[in-house]
C-alpha cells in the first residue's frame, strides 16, 4: 500500500510538471482582454497560460519590434539579420546570449507548470500577433518563438561593470598588454550608455497607526530612463491570480512590483557585492591548466559559432568561452588565469520568485516565496490588508574566506577553500517587521536607516555588506514620513511630489552670505537677491533653482581642481570630496543634518558669479521659472514639470537632457516615469500613472496621453474591481480574434 501510494504522488506531480496541450489560436477564446482609461489592459484568463499568451499578444501591440527585438537578442541572432556599426563586438554579444540560451535550454525543464505555462503562452501570444500583421515586421520575422526564448531573458548571469572595472586596472598596470588575452566576457558592453548616476527608486511602506484610514499604505515609485519599459497591467486568472502591477516589457512576469487584494511590494535597487574576482597559477608548460590544492585542473573550453549578416550573406565567426568550475575566465596573463565568480551567475527561477510573490496571500506565503532567493538584488518593501509592513535588503551575497578585492584587485586563490562557496540566507539578511514609528523607506542607500527607531548596526554584517550612507534624497524622505504625522492615501501622493532641494536648505543661507559680505553689485547683487527669496524648490513656477543647480556645479568641479564634476555624485557628503565641500561632512553621528554649510565661502562666490553670467547665457536670463526650461515632451505634447536630481535632494526625481528642438531647454529623459499608490483595505485602492503611456506607438492614442497627468503632479484612479473596470471600460476583446466582443 505504501508503495502504491508514493508511485501514485510521484505520477501526480508528473502530471502537475505537464504544461497543457492547447494550441496557440485556441487560447484566444480562453482570454478576454478588457482596456480601461489610459488603454491600460485588465486581462481576464482561464488558465496561466492563456494569460500569458494574452501579456505576449498585448505587449507587441503597444511595443511591437522591440518586445520581438528583445527575443531575437535572447536567441543571440541579433547580428545576423542586422548590419552593425562593429560586427566583431556584435558577434561577441550574440555569442554571450546563445550561452545564456544554452542555459535556459537546460533549465527550462526545471521549471513549475505554472512558470512555464506563462512563458510559453507568452511566446505564443507573440507568434499570433506576427502571424496576424506581417506587414508590422521584417520579413525575416517569423512566428517561432519558444517559451525557452522568454526564459533566456532572465537568466541571471555575472556584472558587466565588475569586469569592466578590473580590466581598466590590468589596463592601467599593464598597459602593453595584448588584448588578446581579454576573454570575450570582456569585451562586452555595459548596457545603457545613458542611464544616470542617480537611477534607482523610492518606497515607502506605513503601518495603520500612521494612516487616517487605518489601512497600510505602499508607495512604489520607480526611477529609470524613460525607455526602461514599464507596462501597467491587470492579471486575473480565477483561483490563481488577481494581480496588477507593472510587467516589464518582454516578458509576462520578469521584474514585478504591484499588489493583489492581499499584499503588495515595491522594489529599490540596491548594489550589494555579490561577486569575486580570483587568480588562479596557470601550470607552468601546460598553458591550459590551472592549479589549485597542488592539483592540476584542465580548462573547459567551449566553442560557440555565431552567425551574422555579411553583405546580402550570412557569415559564420566562432568564439571561444573558457571556464572553469568556480566561474569563467575573464582574462589571463602568463603566470594566471583570472575568474569572476558570481552569485547568481546562471540562476534561473527569478520569473518563478516573482509569479510566487504575486499568488501570495500573507506575508508568511510572501516570505516563503522570498526564500527562492533567486533574485540576485534590489530592496523589498511590503504592506499588507492585515496591517504589516515588511523590509528586506534584497541580495545574494557570498560568504568570504577572505577580505574582498572590490572588484579592482584579484584575490590569489591556491587552495579551495580560499575561493567562496555558499551565500549568506536569506533569513539572515537585514530586514525590519512593523516596526516602531509605523514607517519603512528606502531610496537606494544601504539598509541601516530604513527606520529611525531601529537603526541598524554595521557591526553585526559582513565587512562584504555595505557601510551607511544616507544621502540627500533618504534624508528628505525622512523629513517627510518619519513624524507623528497620519496620512490619507492622497496626503502620500501629495507628499511624493515634494520638490524641495534639501541641499539648498543646507548650504543656501552660507552662499547668500558670501556673496553679500563681498559686496556684490550690479546683476550679481540682483541675483543673490533673487536666491535669498527663493522657496529652495525645483517646483514648474519657481524662480531660482536653475541658478542654484548651475552654481552648485561649477562649486563642484572648482572644488575639484576644476576638473569635470565627478561621475559619481559627491554632493551627500560622505565621499572624499566631501572636506571640499561642506563646513560639515555626512556624519554617521548626524546622519539626518549633515553635510550642512560650505567649506569655501570664496570658490562659492567664484562659482556664483560664473553661474549668474553663464544662466543668462545659456537659458536668457538667471531669473527665468524651473519650468520654462524643464519639459516633460512626447511627440507633439509638452508641458512645464516640476523636479530634478536626486543628489541635489530632490525627492521628485526627473533627468534631463537637451531638448531635441531648443537647445534652451531641457526634456525629462528618466527619473520619475511609474508611480502608484496603494491602500490595502477590504478591497485595495490604488492611484497610478506611467508618464510615457501604455504604448511606445506614435499613432496610439495611449501613446502620450498619460503625459500631461505626470507633468501636473497627478495620478489617475486604478480599476481594480470589476465594477470599476465596467466603468472605465474603452474596449473589450479576445487577442487574436479578428472580431471584437462589443
Amino acid at each position: 500500500m505504501k508503495y502504491r501510494l508514493v508511485i501514485g504522488i510521484s505520477m501526480l506531480w508528473l502530471f502537475l510538471s505537464i504544461p497543457s496541450i492547447v494550441s496557440a489560436q485556441s487560447l484566444s477564446d480562453q482570454v478576454i482582454i478588457r482596456r480601461t482609461a489610459y488603454g491600460v489592459p485588465h486581462i481576464y484568463a482561464d488558465n496561466l497560460r492563456a494569460a500569458g499568451y494574452a501579456m505576449g499578444y498585448l505587449q507587441l501591440e503597444d511595443y511591437g519590434t522591440r518586445v520581438v527585438s528583445d527575443l531575437v537578442q535572447a536567441r543571440g541572432e541579433w547580428g545576423r539579420y542586422h548590419t552593425v556599426r562593429n560586427p566583431e563586438a556584435q558577434i561577441d554579444e550574440d555569442a554571450a546570449a546563445l550561452q545564456r540560451h544554452v542555459r535556459a535550454s537546460e533549465t527550462y525543464p526545471l521549471l513549475h507548470v505554472d512558470t512555464r505555462d506563462m512563458l510559453q503562452g507568452f511566446a505564443e501570444g507573440v507568434n499570433r500577433y506576427i502571424e496576424l500583421h506581417p506587414e508590422e515586421f521584417p520579413s525575416w520575422i517569423q512566428p517561432n518563438f519558444s517559451g525557452t526564448d522568454v526564459h533566456a531573458k532572465g537568466v541571471g548571469g555575472h556584472s558587466n561593470a565588475s569586469v569592466k572595472r578590473f580590466i581598466e586596472q590590468q589596463k592601467q598596470r599593464h598597459k602593453l598588454e595584448s588584448e588578446a588575452n581579454y576573454a570575450v566576457w570582456a569585451r562586452l558592453p555595459l548596457g545603457d550608455e545613458k542611464s544616470h548616476p542617480d537611477d534607482g527608486s523610492n518606497a515607502w511602506a506605513l503601518a495603520p497607526s500612521r494612516t487616517t484610514s487605518g489601512k497600510a499604505i505602499l508607495l512604489r515609485n520607480p526611477h529609470l530612463s524613460w525607455g526602461a519599459g514599464y507596462y501597467e497591467a491587470h492579471m486575473i486568472v480565477p483561483g490563481k491570480l488577481n494581480f496588477y502591477g507593472d510587467f516589464r516589457i518582454g516578458s509576462p512576469i520578469g521584474i514585478i512590483g504591484g499588489f493583489n487584494e492581499y499584499l503588495g511590494w515595491s522594489t529599490t535597487n540596491n548594489y550589494p557585492d555579490i561577486d569575486e574576482i580570483y587568480a588562479l597559477e596557470i601550470v607552468p608548460g601546460c598553458p591550459d591548466h590551472f592549479l589549485l590544492d597542488g592539483i592540476a585542473h584542465p580548462l573547459e573550453k567551449k566553442e560557440v559559432t555565431v552567425a551574422y549578416k555579411e553583405g546580402d550573406a550570412v557569415g559564420k565567426a566562432k568564439r571561444e568561452f573558457v571556464s572553469t568550475p568556480f566561474g569563467p575566465v575573464i582574462h589571463r596573463d602568463e603566470r594566471h588565469i583570472y575568474i569572476i565568480r558570481a552569485a547568481g551567475d546562471g540562476e534561473y527561477r527569478t520569473s518563478e520568485q516573482f509569479l510566487r510573490m504575486m499568488m501570495a496571500r500573507n506575508l508568511d506565503e510572501w516570505k516563503e516565496a522570498m526564500r527562492l532567493h533567486a533574485k540576485t538584488t534590489s530592496n523589498f518593501t511590503y504592506a499588507d490588508a492585515k496591517g504589516n509592513i515588511f523590509y528586506v535588503w534584497n541580495a545574494m551575497v557570498p560568504h568570504l574566506p577572505h577580505s574582498s578585492g572590490g572588484d579592482t584587485v584579484a584575490v590569489l586563490a591556491t587552495r579551495t577553500d580560499q575561493i567562496w562557496k555558499t551565500i549568506v540566507p536569506w533569513d539572515e539578511l537585514p530586514q525590519l517587521t512593523n516596526p516602531e514609528g509605523g514607517y519603512l523607506r528606502n531610496e537606494n542607500d544601504p539598509f541601516h536607516y530604513t527606520n529611525l527607531n531601529a537603526i541598524f548596526d554595521p557591526a553585526d554584517f559582513p565587512v562584504n555588506f555595505p557601510e551607511p550612507k544616507l544621502r540627500l534624497r533618504s534624508q528628505h524622505s525622512l523629513e517627510l514620513i518619519a513624524n507623528e504625522r497620519k496620512f490619507s492615501l492622497e496626503d502620500v501622493i501629495r507628499q511624493k511630489h515634494s520638490k524641495r532641494m534639501l541641499l539648498a536648505d543646507r548650504v543656501k543661507d552660507d552662499l547668500v552670505a558670501a556673496v553679500k559680505r563681498v559686496g556684490a553689485t550690479g546683476e550679481v547683487a540682483k541675483a543673490i537677491d533673487l536666491l535669498d527669496g527663493w522657496d529652495n524648490t525645483s517646483a514648474a513656477d519657481s524662480r531660482g533653482g536653475l541658478l542654484f543647480e548651475i552654481w552648485w556645479h561649477r562649486y563642484l568641479r572648482l572644488s575639484n581642481g576644476g576638473n569635470t564634476v565627478p561621475s559619481t555624485p559627491v554632493s551627500a557628503g560622505y565621499s572624499a570630496e566631501a572636506d571640499s565641500l561642506f563646513a560639515e561632512p555626512w556624519s554617521p553621528e548626524r546622519p539626518t543634518t549633515t553635510p550642512n554649510g560650505l567649506a569655501s565661502p570664496s570658490r562659492a562666490v567664484d562659482a556664483f558669479e560664473w553661474a549668474v553670467e553663464n544662466c543668462k547665457k545659456e537659458f536668457g536670463s538667471w531669473d527665468v521659472r524651473w519650468g520654462d526650461v524643464h519639459r516633460a515632451r512626447m511627440g507633439s505634447k509638452e508641458y512645464p514639470v516640476g523636479g530634478g536630481s536626486g543628489d541635489m535632494g530632490n525627492f521628485r526625481v526627473l533627468n534631463f537632457e537637451t531638448h531635441q528642438e531648443h537647445k534652451q531647454k531641457r526634456q525629462v529623459s528618466g527619473g520619475d516615469c511609474w508611480i502608484l499608490a496603494i491602500e490595502f483595505g477590504d478591497t485595495p485602492r490604488a492611484y497610478s500613472v506611467l508618464a510615457y503611456g501604455q504604448s511606445n506607438q506614435t499613432d496610439s492614442p495611449h501613446y502620450n496621453d498619460q503625459l500631461e497627468l505626470f507633468a501636473n503632479d497627478k495620478l489617475k484612479p486604478v480599476a481594480f474591481t470589476e465594477e470599476a473596470v465596467k466603468q472605465q471600460l474603452l474596449k473589450e476583446y479576445r487577442p487574436g480574434k479578428a472580431e471584437s466582443i462589443n
